[in-house]
């Protein structure tokens, strides 16, 4: 299957607010006019507009219905998920939707004269703002590279990014290198830490970057390398008191 991704331009302005709903906010700086009272006027809002607290939602259930009257069918697992397939001269045309805000992930097998994929595209562009951004090379920090046969996920430049951010010398020359993620006395240590957590105060700087580097760790885990798992896992027991 082929991947493209499209961009939705301004998301939240192509939203509708919802039958009856009313909102008002301030004019604009530099906008503001004032009634015979000298009291400034508000504006009422019209469509839903950035810093809105519902503008999400809004976007959320314009897009949606409109992508299931097409003929998408929403998955129950993941709701952000679409697929549309149809059957044609013995093939079957396949193409599946994963929609992030304002980003729409597209994977389809047939793009040809006609073909379901060609449909669609055409009916988003005359329905929305849209920008072709191209054939997906990574989303949400996980690289991606197709082939024919397959799609091999990675996540090696955001962990460079990791090493240069957290170890901007290199790695220290007491380090040494290891098929394994974490050395059999992990576990201990960890203990340790969670034994003597009142004991202790941890300064705020390293508590933070702790905390950062091991949620950063957790993303890889869930992502691209549950080989480190066990060995980040153990690392999250001792978020609250990191040695």
């Amino acid at each position: 299957m082929r991947m493209q991704r499209w961009d939705f331009v301004a998301a939240y302005l192509q939203g509708e607010l919802q039958n009856g709903e009313v909102v008002y906010c301030h004019a604009p700086p530099g906008y503001a006019t004032y009634g015979a009272d000298g009291r400034p006027r508000i504006c009422r809002v019209e469509k839903p507009i950035y810093g809105m607290a519902q503008a999400g939602r809004r976007w959320q259930r314009s897009l949606f219905p409109w992508l299931r009257e097409w003929g998408f069918t929403q998955y129950e697992s993941d709701p952000c998920v679409f697929i549309a397939e149809k059957d044609g001269d013995g093939v079957r045309q396949r193409v599946i939707l994963g929609c992030y805000v304002d980003d729409l992930f597209t994977l389809y097998t047939h793009d040809g004269e006609g073909s379901l994929y060609q449909r669609f595209t055409r009916d988003l562009m005359d329905h929305w703002n849209v920008e072709d951004e191209g054939p997906v090379s990574d989303l949400l920090n996980v690289d991606i590279v197709a082939s024919d046969n397959c799609v091999h996920l990675s996540q090696q430049n955001y962990i460079q990014h990791l090493m240069d951010t957290y170890l901007p010398d290199g790695v220290p020359s007491g380090f040494k290198a290891s098929h394994a993620p974490a050395t059999e006395d992990l576990p201990k240590h960890v203990e340790a830490a969670l034994l003597t957590k009142t004991e202790r105060t941890v300064d705020p700087d390293i508590h933070r970057q702790y905390m950062s580097l091991v949620g950063a760790l957790l993303y890889c885990s869930t992502q691209t390398r549950p080989d480190v798992a066990y060995a980040v896992g153990m690392l999250c027991r001792a978020m609250s008191c990191p040695t």
